[in-house]
């Protein structure tokens, strides 16, 4: 019962059942990387190689993104986006990032954060944004992360499908 559903259709969306469990996974990631201290090393080295370790801790993020002062993207997929993203946050997936360039803001700096400090998915958006021209940061934390630090989560209904349009046959 640590994760509660939902159906919705043809599909089933899968929550945290509460605060608790976000502290849960972050405790139990803490512990494992006590114990086995080659992970932090081996993802420091990974990000450094990449120039990506420049990143935005919570309280200084949100005041920033509250003073419309930069561009909070979640590069997750849709789907993860819908079940819960920090508030203010743009939905670009990481696939779709390339052509969605020219939606972003170069006035601002552009934060990108996914699943958390093991995801690469905002490291590959930060590059894609520096090489185009944009001021672009990592945070370090994903939803699962920020959830457990007390921050609020927004979650967004899944849109309504176009209907088909059904043929009436003749009698």
């Amino acid at each position: 019962r640590l994760v509660e559903t939902e159906k919705k259709g043809l599909y089933v969306e899968y929550r945290l059942a509460d605060e608790r469990v976000c502290r849960f996974l972050q405790t139990l990631r803490e512990l494992a990387e006590s114990r086995l201290a080659e992970v932090e090393q081996v993802a420091r080295q990974f990000l450094e190689e990449r120039g990506a370790m420049e990143q935005l801790k919570g309280g200084e993020l949100l005041r920033r993104v509250r003073g419309g002062e930069v561009t909070l993207l979640d590069v997750r997929p849709p789907e993860e986006y819908r079940a819960g993203h920090i508030p203010g946050a743009l939905s670009v997936p990481l696939s779709e990032l390339k052509k969605r360039l020219g939606e972003l803001p170069k006035k601002h700096d552009v934060v990108a954060y996914c699943r958390g400090p093991y995801c690469v998915m905002a490291v590959e958006a930060v590059a894609l944004l520096r090489k185009n021209g944009f001021r672009a940061h990592r945070m370090e934390h994903g939803v699962v992360e920020w959830r457990a630090l007390g921050g609020r989560v927004e979650t967004t209904p899944r849109t309504a499908e176009r209907p088909r349009r059904v043929r009436r046959q003749s009698q």
